[in-house]
């Protein structure tokens, strides 16, 4: 639906910068694949990382071309019919191919990637060593080539419609964090994070 594409970088930055999970598909030879990966937009690129022991991810630093799409789900759109009915969504698509990321490069996109998900973490939880690092392949895809979408909004049943007897609006979704859960072997009494 073309009627529902948003053109400014602003928009790409905020769809990317509120999700924390987008879905990376790619061609390996005649097999599509589609794999959910953590992410954070580092500026004009957005930062992935995977094990170097994961074939889809030495194919995506080999240079195969590759699409990630985050979307954002808002809200449940309850028509008077089956057919009006759909979604509040922010989506972003971003394709192209990957980098390999190395030297102090790797360490301070693995910041950010954390920093992303986990607000506050990187200065207090143990830094990877090298063996870690080394087990693990960090990817850069470059925001040139991107489509986002929004739709938002009350259902837009036709007017013939509108004296069914049935509830129609929007029914929110919003994303939440529960009470956190101690690790039954944790040693110290400390505070959990206030996210």
């Amino acid at each position: 639906m073309p009627e529902l594409a948003v053109g400014d970088r602003d928009t790409l930055h905020a769809v990317l910068d509120a999700g924390r999970v987008g879905h990376l598909a790619i061609a390996d030879g005649t097999q599509p694949y589609a794999l959910p990966v953590a992410y954070a937009r580092d500026g004009d690129r957005v930062l992935l990382h995977g094990s170097t022991g994961s074939r889809l991810f030495r194919h995506l630093a080999a240079g195969a071309p590759a699409c990630l799409t985050v979307t954002l789900l808002d809200g449940l759109v309850l028509a008077r019919s089956a057919f009006e009915s759909s979604m509040n969504y922010r989506c972003a698509m971003v394709l192209g191919t990957l980098v390999a990321l190395g030297g102090d490069e790797k360490p301070a996109a693995l910041e950010r990637l954390s920093e992303h998900l986990l607000p506050g973490r990187w200065a207090v939880i143990r830094p990877p060593s090298a063996k870690e690092l080394a087990a693990t392949l960090v990817l850069a895809l470059p925001l040139a080539e991107c489509s986002v979408k929004i739709s938002a909004g009350p259902p837009d049943d036709p007017d013939d419609d509108l004296d069914r007897p049935v509830w129609a609006g929007v029914v929110p979704v919003v994303e939440t964090y529960g009470p956190p859960q101690p690790d039954p072997r944790l040693r110290h009494d400390l505070p959990p994070p206030e996210w």
